[in-house]
């Protein structure tokens, strides 16, 4: 049994371990205890019951499964907040130092930064809609999307920046019962638009799907400004360069409502998928090429604060250059940092991995 929390980051490729651990997910929360004796009621992290198993209440709680010095690491898949220990903290400043000083070279540096929509469309190409899990817990981590399904909510756009092959889009489409709904699907990736478009549950009458590129001049096909009630961004800012970030914040501020809200999530510093990272891979600090082709960018939890409340200049961005104007910004809601500690019980291992999710409102 896994603990509670958001599902990993199956929105940029990576491994299968970490989809196939978003259906474990689930929080932790004492249950009635009524005519039980004390010495039965077991702590909520110590219990395998499923009785336990109730959802948080505070979406950026992110556990409640915490590593006490007296636990067995390796009784669980999972542990909430739980900080680097000095090994892996030594072995990732290693892994560091080993990629800066082995960087992708000039000649790959601009092939992969010329056309970054080649590599995503030879991505969905090989992967169609097979390779990532419906993202079933947005929900929970976001509480603006349960509102906005419900019946009698009222007409509301939603827009989803980056949606792949629907895993996000069709399970929400799948709850929702307010019919005055509208789902706005974009991705960067030509492929990635027909596979949506060609699914089953693809529906004209409640989700339109498009080719866009966030980072670009124009808005999304048919959307005027300040016509969409929330944009939802999960594992889509880190692919794109940190001199995208600017106009990517200006768009998504120009096409939300006031008051327009932003649902966030994405890979954090120090990520175990960041510290796995070989030779010729390195492209700026904290900024990779995978095998595949994609590009991710691991952020700090201040550093997207000043991106997203319009405080960080262009000149402040890895290879940015001076910017005098003021730019849109966003209140911050909510900003957190996820930390899990994933076990592999059977051979042992321990694997730290980091997300940021946050919520953020149009001025």
């Amino acid at each position: 049994m896994a603990s509670n929390g958001a599902g990993t980051g199956d929105a940029a490729p990576s491994p299968p371990l970490q989809d196939s651990l978003v259906a474990d997910v689930a929080s932790l929360t004492m249950a009635p205890t009524e005519g039980k004796p004390a010495e039965e009621h077991p702590l909520p992290h110590r219990s395998h019951d499923p009785q336990f198993n109730q959802k948080r209440t505070d979406p950026f709680q992110f556990g409640s499964r915490y590593l006490q010095e007296q636990d067995d690491v390796f009784e669980f898949n999972a542990w909430d907040h739980v900080e680097t220990d000095d090994a892996y903290k030594e072995y990732a400043e290693q892994q560091f130092a080993m990629q800066r000083q082995s960087p992708v070279n000039d000649f790959d540096k601009y092939r992969f930064n010329a056309d970054p929509a080649k590599w995503w469309n030879l991505f969905y190409k090989n992967n169609t809609a097979n390779f990532f899990k419906d993202r079933k817990w947005l929900q929970q981590e976001f509480p603006i999307l349960d509102k906005i399904t419900q019946e009698g909510a009222g007409p509301y756009m939603l827009l989803e920046i980056g949606a792949g092959a629907g895993n996000t889009a069709f399970p929400i489409l799948a709850k929702n019962k307010n019919p005055q709904l509208k789902l706005h699907a974009c991705d960067f990736s030509k492929k990635a638009v027909e596979v949506m478009r060609g699914h089953e549950s693809y529906n004209t009458d409640m989700m339109q799907a498009d080719v866009w590129d966030v980072a670009g001049e124009e808005l999304p096909p048919g959307l005027a400004e300040g016509s969409v009630d929330v944009a939802l961004m999960v594992f889509i800012f880190s692919a794109l360069s940190p001199l995208q970030w600017k106009k990517a914040v200006e768009n998504v501020h120009r096409v939300l409502k006031p008051g327009g809200e932003v649902c966030f999530r994405d890979y954090g510093r120090g990520d175990l998928a960041q510290v796995r990272f070989k030779k010729g891979r390195y492209l700026d600090e904290n900024f990779y090429i995978r095998g595949d082709g994609t590009r991710v960018y691991f952020f700090d939890k201040d550093e997207l604060a000043e991106i997203w409340s319009g405080k960080l200049d262009a000149s402040e961005a890895p290879g940015g250059e001076e910017e005098t104007a003021v730019r849109p910004g966003f209140e911050i809601e909510d900003l957190g940092v996820d930390r899990r500690l994933l076990v592999n019980r059977a051979k042992k291992l321990k694997m730290y991995r980091c997300w940021l999710q946050g919520r953020f409102r149009k001025k």
